[in-house]
C-alpha cells in the first residue's frame, strides 16, 4: 500500500550503478561529437510529478528529487539541487563519479561556462526546455567559447536499455456537478483572452484538465492527462493527446468539442501555422523550446508570456467549492482519527516515520473515496522535522522519539485536494518548543484573520505570518502558502503567499496557510490549513475588502501552545476554529475518538 511511495527513494541500485550508465552515455555523446549533455529533472510539460519514463535524471544518478539538473561533460558531471535536496542528494548518488553542487552556491549556468572547454559541443533535449532555459544555457555555453546544440533524440534514451514505455493513463469525463462550468464556455473564454495572437498552445496538462473538464491518470499524485491542445482566436480547438487513453464515450464527447490529434502531430500543425505567418501564444513556464523553436522555423511568430487559462483555473467556481468543502470534511475526519490514533499509540520509541505515514493513509482510504495521495507525506520525527521537505524513506526512517513530530500530507479526492500539516509533542515539550510553536501560530492566526483591499498580492501579506518570529529574531525560509486546485496540482499557481507572491488574490482562490520554524539538526514546526479567499465587507469601509475561510479541519495540539504568548483575540480564534472541529467533525467520530478530540479541543 503506503509502502511503494517510500521504496522509490532507496534505489541504491541506480546509484551503484551509475558509473557504468555515465561511462554508456559518455560513449553515446562522443558517437554525436557532444562533449555534454543537459540533463533535467522534467517531461515535456515541466510537470512536479513525471512518469517512470521521464525520470532520466534518477535513472542516471539515483537522485529522485523533484527538481534538479545534471551536467555530464568527458571527465566530469555535477548535479544541482536547490535547498531542499542538499541533504538528500549526497546520500542518493555516487559522489565519486558525479559532484553535487547546491544552487545557491552555484548555478549550472555558471558551473557550465567555468568546464566546458572552447570549441566543445554542449547538447540539450529541446523537449525537455523551456526557451529561457535554452537562452541561459546557450549564453553559459557562449561563455566558455563552446556551442549549445539541440539533439533530436535524447541519448539517454539510446542506452537506457529497460526504459518504461511512455504512459496510457485512461481520461476521464469530469461533469457538470464537479466542474461548474461546461468546457465549451471554459474554451470560449481562453480564446477570447489571448490578446493579439491567432491561436494559444497548451504546454501545462493542468490547463488542459481544466479547460477541458478532464481528468487522466498519466503521473502519480496529480491526475494529469499529458499532450498538448491549441485553442484559435476564432475556429475549433484541438487536443493533441494519445487517443488509447479515450474510451469511446470519452471520444464522443470530447470530439464534439475539439479535433481529436496525437499529441506527436502537434509539431507539424504549429509548424503548418507558422507558414502562414501566424502568432501563437505560448506559456514560458512550461512551452518546450522544441515547439516555439519549430513555429519560427517555420515562418511564424513566438509569443512568449504566461497563458491566461492559469488564473482562470485560480479562481474556483461555487461548484468546486463546494466540492473543496465536502472534500476537507471528509479529509478532517480521517486526520482526525489519525491523530487520535497517534495519540494512543505514539509512545516513545514505537513508531516509526513510516508508520506514522502509513497509519493516516490508511484512515484516509477507509473514507472509500481516495483517488491517491496528493505528495508523498512528509512525515518527519526529531531533527529530520527540521528539514522542511524532508521526504521520509527505508534509509532515511526514524523511530519516534520524544520531542516533536510532524506531518505534513494531503489527498486527492474526485470533488477535492487537500494538504494539511500538525507538529505534535512525544512527551511533555520544552519552554523552548512551545514558544516557538506559539509564534509560529500567532503567525498562522494573523493569516487567518487577515482583512485585505481588492487588489493585495500574497507579498503584501506574507509579513503578517512572520511578525512573531521576527519579533524574536526568528524567520523561515520557505513561503506562507502555495496555491491548491480542486483534484488538481496540490501546488498551484499562479497564487501564492510569499516574498515573490505578486499576482492580487482573487475571490475562490485556494492557498495554504503554514508557516513554521526549524531548528536546524533538533526539530521543526509548521502549522497548516487550506484558506479561501472569499470578500468581506466592513461596515463604514469605503473599499471592496477580501478576507480568508479556513477550510482545514482537524485539531492543533494545545500542549505545545504558551497561553501567555496569545492575547486575547489569538485565544478566541482558536477557541472558535476548535469548537467548529468539535462540532462538525465530532458527529462523524466513534466515541473514544470523539472523547478524546472533546479533551484535546478544551477552551483555552
Amino acid at each position: 500500500m503506503f509502502e511503494s511511495h517510500f521504496q522509490s527513494f532507496d534505489d541504491t541500485a541506480t546509484r551503484d550503478h551509475s558509473a557504468a550508465r555515465l561511462k554508456s552515455l559518455r560513449n553515446e555523446l562522443a558517437r554525436l561529437d557532444l562533449a555534454g549533455f543537459v540533463v533535467p529533472r522534467a517531461d515535456r510539460h515541466q510537470n512536479e510529478y513525471v512518469p517512470p519514463s521521464e525520470e532520466r535524471l534518477a535513472w542516471l544518478t539515483g537522485f529522485s528529487g523533484s527538481a534538479g539538473l545534471a551536467v555530464v561533460l568527458k571527465t566530469k558531471a555535477a548535479i544541482f539541487v536547490d535547498g531542499r535536496y542538499t541533504l538528500a542528494v549526497h546520500d542518493q548518488v555516487d559522489t565519486k563519479v558525479v559532484t553535487p553542487v547546491a544552487i545557491a552556491e552555484q548555478t549550472p549556468e555558471a558551473w557550465i561556462a567555468a568546464n566546458l572547454s572552447a570549441g566543445e559541443k554542449l547538447g540539450y533535449d529541446p523537449w525537455l526546455a523551456t526557451p529561457g532555459q535554452v537562452s541561459r544555457l546557450r549564453k553559459a555555453a557562449k561563455e566558455a567559447g563552446a556551442e549549445l546544440v539541440a539533439v533530436g533524440s535524447n541519448p539517454i534514451d539510446a542506452v537506457w536499455s529497460d526504459r518504461p514505455q511512455p504512459p496510457r493513463g485512461l481520461i476521464s469525463l469530469r461533469g457538470p456537478r464537479l466542474a461548474g462550468e461546461t468546457s465549451a464556455k471554459k474554451l470560449a473564454r481562453a480564446a477570447g483572452a489571448i490578446g493579439k495572437a491567432d491561436a494559444l498552445l497548451i504546454s501545462d496538462p493542468h490547463g488542459i484538465a481544466w479547460a477541458f473538464n478532464i481528468r487522466g491518470s498519466d503521473v502519480s499524485h496529480t491526475p494529469l492527462p499529458l499532450g498538448f491542445a491549441l485553442i484559435p482566436a476564432v475556429g475549433h480547438p484541438t487536443l493533441f493527446v494519445d487517443a488509447r487513453k479515450l474510451g469511446a464515450a470519452e471520444h464522443a464527447a470530447l470530439s464534439d468539442i475539439a479535433t481529436i490529434a496525437n499529441e506527436d502531430t502537434v509539431e507539424t500543425v504549429l509548424a503548418a501555422l507558422g507558414k502562414t505567418g501566424k502568432t501563437v501564444l505560448f506559456d514560458a513556464a512550461t512551452v518546450p523550446a522544441r515547439l516555439t523553436q519549430s513555429l519560427e522555423k517555420a515562418g511564424g511568430k513566438v509569443d512568449l508570456g504566461r497563458e491566461p487559462i492559469a488564473l482562470m483555473k485560480a479562481r474556483k467556481n461555487a461548484a468546486e467549492l463546494r466540492g473543496t468543502r465536502a472534500a476537507h470534511l471528509r479529509d478532517g475526519i480521517a486526520v482526525t482519527r489519525f491523530l487520535h490514533w497517534f495519540a494512543t499509540h505514539a509512545k516513545p520509541g514505537k513508531l516509526t516515520e513510516i508508520d506514522a505515514a502509513e497509519a493516516l493513509e490508511s484512515f484516509r482510504r477507509e473514507t472509500k473515496k481516495l483517488k491517491d495521495v496528493s505528495f508523498p507525506s512528509i512525515s518527519a520525527a526529531g531533527p529530520n522535522s527540521a528539514i522542511p521537505h524532508y521526504r521520509v524513506s527505508q534509509s532515511s526512517n526514524r523511530t519516534i522519539d520524544r520531542g516533536m513530530f510532524l506531518i505534513d500530507s494531503g489527498a486527492q479526492y474526485e470533488d477535492g485536494t487537500t494538504d494539511v500539516t500538525r507538529t505534535l509533542a512525544i512527551g511533555r515539550p520544552t519552554a523552548e518548543m512551545r514558544d516557538r510553536f506559539t509564534r509560529v501560530l500567532k503567525g498562522h492566526i494573523a493569516i487567518a484573520e487577515a482583512v485585505f483591499p481588492v487588489g493585495t498580492s500574497g507579498a503584501q501579506i506574507d509579513a503578517l505570518a512572520r511578525m512573531p518570529l521576527w519579533q524574536a529574531g526568528l524567520d523561515f525560509d520557505h513561503g506562507t502558502g502555495h496555491g491548491v486546485g480542486v483534484y488538481l496540482s496540490v501546488h498551484e499557481g499562479p497564487q501564492r503567499i510569499s516574498k515573490a507572491g505578486h499576482v492580487a488574490l482573487e475571490p475562490g482562490m485556494i492557498l495554504s496557510n503554514e508557516p513554521g520554524f526549524y531548528k536546524a539538526g533538533h526539530w521543526g514546526i509548521r502549522i497548516e490549513n487550506l484558506i479561501v479567499v472569499e470578500p468581506r465587507v466592513i461596515e463604514g469601509g469605503e473599499r471592496k475588502m477580501l478576507g480568508f475561510e479556513t477550510i482545514t479541519l482537524a485539531p492543533i495540539d494545545l500542549t505545545l501552545v504558551d497561553n501567555k504568548l496569545l492575547d486575547a483575540a489569538e485565544r478566541a480564534w482558536l477557541n472558535a476554529y476548535h469548537a467548529r472541529v468539535r462540532k462538525e467533525i465530532g458527529p462523524h467520530l466513534a466515541p473514544d475518538e470523539k472523547r478524546w478530540l472533546t479533551a484535546v479541543t478544551t477552551k483555552i
